[in-house]
This record gives C-alpha cells, sequence and structure tokens, in this order.
C-alpha cells in the first residue's frame, strides 16, 4: 500500500515546511497565547537562565571546565576554572569560546557540540560545534593559548559537518571516523572507517588502521594515554548491543579482547572489566548477566581465564555503573531503582569493600568529575531527589564529603512528597514506579501526568523536577515515573526482557502502571496524561493506538512512530537490535502488531494528543511524527502538532526554545487535564 504521507519525508522541502508552519501556527494560537502560558515559559527560562545555579564542572587536571547558559549567553560560553576558585562563592571563569560572539561573526547558527581538551598540557581542544543542534557538528582545531581556531593553511584539524569520531593520540595526530566519500559510512550514517591521520597532511591522506562492514552500527578507535599503560583501543559495533573490542599489540596488530560481544569491557592500568549481559561460560565458571567481574588484562590477553566477582545481581539490585579513582574502584547499585555506592580496592590478597553512606530515601547519589591521571583519589557527589535539588560535594576515598555547591529550589516543595508503589503487569511481573504529589492530594483522584521510556537499557531514576514542579506540582497535579521493562532499573534481563518479539511487554507494563493509578484512587483516565520522547515518543504512539481508553491526553516528542520504515530514516538502522529488522517477514510480525503508523482504528475513540519534533533532529527523522500527524488529522481526531526548526533530538537549541517546549507541554495537559478542553 503506497504511504499518501511520504512526502512529509522531505525534511527542509518547501510544501512539507508549509505544512509544518501552517499547523505550528494553530499550536501557538491555542496554547501560546494563554497568560498561563506566558507565565509557565517565563518561570521556566527565568530557572534555565538562573545565574545561582550550579555550573556542574568536568575535572581534566586543574582545571575545572563548564559550559554555560544565560540570558545574556543563550547560546552559550565555554569555560574553566582552578577546583580553588569553584569552590568559592564566586569562582573566577576564564572565558575559552563564546559561541554566541563565534555566531554571529561567522554568521552561521552554532550549538555547542562539546570539546576534546589534550591530555596532559592541555594546548589544544578539537571542538564541536553543529548547526542548529543537530547530531552531525563541524570539528575544529583550538589553540587554547592564543583563544583562535589553528586553520587547515595553518596545519588544523578541520572535518566538516559529520557524525564524526575524533580523539587525540599526541599533539600531532588524532585517530579520525568520519564521512571520507561514498560508502565511507555505515548503514546507521556513522564512520565504517577509521583512519590514523598526522597533523599538515590532508585527510584524503590519513592511514586507514580499520574498515568495518556497512551493516555495522559504527567503528571508533582510541588512545589511553595513562602512563605506564597506554594503549590503542578499538570498538566495532556490530549492532546497537553487540561490539568487539580490540587492542593493538606490539606488533601493530589489532587483538581482540576475547569477551562477549554484549558485555560491557573496560580497563584501567591492568585490570580487565566486564559485565556480561547474558550468562557467560568461562574458565569453568558461569558468570551471572548483571554481575562484574575482573582480571588481570595482559593474562587474559594471554589466554588466561580466571576471573574475581566484585557484584553478583539479585531479584531487587543490578549494577548502575562504575568508575575509577587512582587506586579505588566506586560501583553504584540500583535497589528497587534506588541508588547506592560502594568502594572497592584491590590489593596483594584480593578485593577489599566498603560502604559509601546510602543516599535518603527517593533520591539519587551519583559520582562524577573522577579524574585518575591527575586528581588522585578525589572525585565529586551529587545528590538530589524530586522534591530536593541537586547538591554537589567534594570529597575523596575515606574522607567525609563536604558540600561544594547547593542547587536553588525553582519550586515550594512543601507538603509534596515521593512514594514508590508496584503495578501487576499481564504476565504477574511487578514495576515499580513513583508518585509524586502534594500529601493534601492522597484518597482524591487528580490531574495526573505519567512518564516512561521502556528501552536501551536506559533507567529512570530520581532527581529533582524542576520544571514539573514550576509548572504541575504547585499547582496541585501529581507526577509519576514508570520503571517498566526495556529500561536497565533491574540489569540487563530487564532490558532484554522488553527487546523485538517481546516488546509488547513494554508496553503492557506502562498500560499496567496506568490502571494501578486508577484503582489506588490516584487519578482517574480522564485526568491521566502521558508524555515520552524518542523511544518513549513511540511508547505513546502505541499507548494512542492500542490503549486509548486508558488516557485523557498523550504528549508525544520526537517519536519514532512508522516502524515500516524507521530503518530507513537516519540512524534508525542502528536500532535494529532493540526493535527488529521490519525486511525480515517474521520480524515485521510482530512490528506490525504495535507500530503505531499502521494500527490507527477509526473504530477507536482516541485521546487529544500534541506530537512535538525538530526539523533538525538528524537521529530520529521527523517525518515520524509529521505523517503520524497527517494520518489522524485525516481520521478527524484531536491532534496538534509542533516542530521547532532546530534544536536536533532535545528539540532545543537554547534555553528560550528549551522553556517554550516545556511551558507548550504544561499548558497542554493544564487545557485536557485540568479543565476537560478536548476540542
Amino acid at each position: 500500500m503506497t504511504d499518501p504521507y511520504l512526502w512529509l519525508e522531505d525534511v527542509t522541502g518547501e510544501d512539507a515546511l508549509d505544512w509544518v508552519r501552517a499547523r505550528n501556527d494553530v499550536v501557538v494560537q491555542r496554547f501560546g497565547s494563554t497568560d498561563r502560558f506566558a507565565d509557565f515559559e517565563s518561570r521556566v527560562l527565568a530557572m534555565l537562565d538562573d545565574d545561582t545555579k550550579v555550573a556542574y564542572p568536568g575535572r581534566r587536571g586543574k582545571w575545572l571546565y563548564n559550559f554555560w547558559r544565560d540570558a545574556a549567553h543563550p547560546r552559550g560560553v565555554w569555560r574553566r576554572t582552578t577546583f580553588e576558585s569553584y569552590a568559592t562563592d564566586a569562582p573566577e571563569w576564564d572565558v575559552i569560546i563564546d559561541v554566541d560572539a563565534l555566531a554571529e561573526a561567522e554568521g552561521e547558527n552554532w550549538v555547542w557540540g562539546g570539546a576534546g581538551v589534550f591530555r596532559p598540557t592541555q594546548e589544544r581542544a578539537l571542538v564541536s560545534l553543529s548547526r542548529g543542534g543537530a547530531d552531525a557538528t563541524v570539528v575544529r582545531e583550538f589553540d587554547m593559548e592564543t583563544r583562535k581556531f589553528v586553520t587547515e593553511d595553518e596545519g588544523g584539524f578541520v572535518l566538516p559537518e559529520a557524525k564524526s569520531r575524533v580523539g587525540w593520540i599526541d599533539i600531532d595526530t588524532v585517530y579520525v571516523g568520519t564521512d571520507f566519500g561514498p560508502g565511507s559510512l555505515t548503514d546507521s550514517g556513522y564512520p565504517r572507517i577509521a583512519k590514523r591521520w598526522r597533523r599538515g597532511t590532508p585527510l584524503t591522506e590519513a592511514e586507514t588502521v580499520y574498515e568495518g562492514e556497512p551493516s555495522d552500527v559504527s567503528i571508533s578507535v582510541g588512545y589511553s594515554r595513562h602512563p605506564g599503560y597506554e594503549r590503542h583501543w578499538l570498538g566495532r559495533a556490530t549492532d546497537f548491543f553487540n561490539e568487539e573490542v580490540f587492542l593493538l599489540d606490539d606488533q601493530g596488530e589489532w587483538q581482540r579482547v576475547d569477551a562477549p560481544t554484549d558485555a560491557d569491557v573496560s580497563s584501567y592500568k591492568d585490570w580487565l572489566l566486564i559485565r556480561p549481559k547474558t550468562a557467560w561460560e568461562v574458565g569453568g565458571e558461569t558468570y551471572a548477566p548483571g554481575s562484574l567481574i575482573v582480571t588481570n588484562l595482559p593474562a587474559f590477553m594471554a589466554g588466561e581465564r580466571e576471573f574475581e566477582v566484585l557484584f553478583t545481581p539479585d531479584a531487587h539490585t543490578s549494577l548502575d555503573g562504575y568508575a575509577w579513582t587512582e587506586n579505588h574502584l566506586i560501583v553504584g547499585t540500583l535497589q528497587d531503582v534506588q541508588t547506592k555506592l560502594r568502594v572497592l580496592t584491590p590489593g596483594p590478597d584480593g578485593w577489599t569493600s566498603e560502604d559509601f553512606p546510602d543516599a535518603p530515601p527517593m533520591s539519587s547519589i551519583s559520582v562524577n568529575n573522577l579524574d585518575p591521571l591527575e586528581a588522585g583519589d578525589e572525585f565529586m557527589l551529587t545528590t538530589n531527589s524530586f522534591t530536593q535539588p541537586t547538591t554537589l560535594f567534594s570529597t575523596a576515598i575515606g574522607e567525609t564529603p563536604t558540600v561544594l555547591k547547593q542547587a536553588p529550589a525553582y519550586f515550594d516543595a512543601e507538603g509534596i512528597e515521593a512514594e514508590q508503589f508496584f503495578a501487576t503487569s499481564d504476565d504477574g511481573t511487578q514495576i515499580p514506579y513513583f508518585v509524586v504529589r502534594h500529601r493534601d492530594r492522597r484518597g482524591t483522584p487528580g490531574p495526573t501526568i505519567m512518564n516512561g521510556y521502556g528501552g536501551f537499557e536506559i533507567s529512570q531514576t530520581p532527581g529533582y523536577l524542576a520544571t514539573a514542579g514550576i509548572t504541575w506540582l504547585t499547582r496541585g497535579g501529581t507526577f509519576v515515573i514508570a520503571n517498566i521493562r526495556g529500561g536497565g532499573e533491574y540489569g540487563p534481563e530487564w532490558h532484554t526482557a522488553g527487546q523485538k518479539e517481546n516488546r509488547h511487554l513494554v508496553y503492557e507494563d506502562f498500560a499496567a502502571v496506568a490502571r494501578d493509578l486508577v484503582s489506588r484512587n490516584i487519578t482517574t483516565p480522564d485526568q491521566l496524561g502521558a508524555v515520552g520522547g524518542s523511544n518513549g515518543g513511540l511508547l505513546m504512539g502505541v499507548m494512542l493506538t492500542r490503549y486509548p481508553e486508558l488516557f485523557g491526553a498523550i504528549v508525544c516528542q520526537v517519536p519514532l512512530l512508522d516502524m515500516k520504515r524507521y530503518h530507513l530514516l537516519l540512524a534508525g538502522a542502528s536500532w535494529v537490535a532493540e526493535y527488529g529488522d521490519p525486511e525480515k517477514p517474521e520480524e515485521w510480525a510482530y512490528l506490525s502488531e504495535y507500530s503505531p503508523y499502521q494500527n490507527t482504528d477509526t473504530h477507536k475513540q482516541y485521546p487529544p494528543i500534541l506530537l512535538t519534533t525538530s526539523t533538525r533532529d538528524d537521529r530520529v527523522h521527523p517525518g515520524h511524527a509529521r505523517k503520524m500527524a497527517a494520518l489522524l488529522e485525516s481520521q478527524d481526531r484531536t491532534v496538534w502538532y509542533y516542530e521547532n526548526i532546530e534544536g536536533g533530538h532535545g528539540g532545543a537549541a537554547d534555553n528560550k526554545q528549551s522553556a517554550f517546549k516545556a511551558a507548550l507541554v504544561y499548558e497542554f495537559f493544564t487545557q485536557m487535564l485540568v479543565e476537560g478542553r478536548k476540542a
């Protein structure tokens, strides 16, 4: 059957953009012209532009780097300071690049994409800039001393717009993967070929070090410069969840690290850490999915297979992450979606383990700014909860954390509390979810927004609900986070339980939470809204078409919706391992059961839906949202559509756009769920 809305996949076609602008005008008139919207937008923008918010740093030796946006710098500034200055109430920031000034001087719509600073001297940086917030970036070498870009004529490393990967080997050499011309990218649009590029030579003369297959997701090469443990490594991602890891031997050959391709593999000094995602039998032992095991890297490469187990999951506890200080390994776990830390230390008699103080209930704790090369065992901690803003601590192994920075509170959280419940999914699995509301709402059903994701082993953990607090919680609303399968809340098996042919379980879980909210008298179907983006946008599309009776309104952001063609659009081919391949009849059989674009039912009543996306999203094609909106319009559904002309996959390129997007969502939900203005 011919797709009548295929023309809307022409991202920048004039007919398609005229269609977009017409619908944008309707949305702005309906939702963006109220006094309440203006209040929401101004308050969220004030929060985003607030000069007193925490400037979260990234540590590189003695320097703390930060990218900062505020009212005076809507595109942002890249800057740095010392730890000593940062610890004061008024740090002295040294602005390295002012993106607003750069964009104006060059006549480009630059959005910051990050920087790779050469270590240890930090004299040069490889700066990434995107046009309008896309994933594809321009890479330019920057001289940190003269504060000028180094041009190609001056021997600088410069790459045109592409989804490039580039990293330092030494001051005159980089590894690079980019668009080298026809055939150099994978089917997913990422680098297929990795090269070693020397200063002063054209990119066309860079030496090829590895070529992957077009069907691979991507190839990446890097250099670890830890003194005494310098290594060149290579990763060949054959799909989104499987990667072959190689090390360069003394003869210049790539030697495979013989670990399962679906495992997380990392090294530090001579330690090799492996986190298998499926049961792994090796050396006469079987290691559980989601466990963390360690061995000596040189010995492993020589054929030995003896491991020590550092972590084993259980029914309630999973591994959330791990990172090194100079002499210790900090391991984070999730126990029923609440975080805990432990400090593990290698020694001559094996590893020892020590508890780290727990975060308060319904909150999270995370480790950041570890720099084992130059900061020893020092690091930073952040803690936050749904109602308490982030606190940033400075500490070191064996020391009591001291408060460095405290984020301001952006809403009055007095009386607002978080609870955790469990819903029973169709197959009997217990699905955790968090409910955040004012205590006075207990026993009285009220307007509720439910958020979910359910994919790619991404966990939804407690975090400060600043925007929801400003626009929803303090106005009597309830906010819910559903920890459905497909995520990583209970380890890799929680994720794989919702992959491919089991995808229906993800949607059954979300529906089960929606029903549980009603059965607990927290809300009613007419007062229950749902919101999700990207993979969560697909979730919203399925809720609309399969479970419309459970919801009073839906917001679907930067979504996948046409699962018949998703693998042909932008980065879609890289997600076949998550969803399945529609080109294979046996896989299209289950994809076709839920693909929202193919499963609208004219005999069903649908709740009002707001679809949003971005023209500059080069990860999830805006055609998904455009075509779904057009289809729903043709069926006389209550549908609104808004597309930001820039902003990338995040949907916004600066604070003002972010504030507009947030205000739009909460004004929509207020009209639909509180006021009942459906038409």
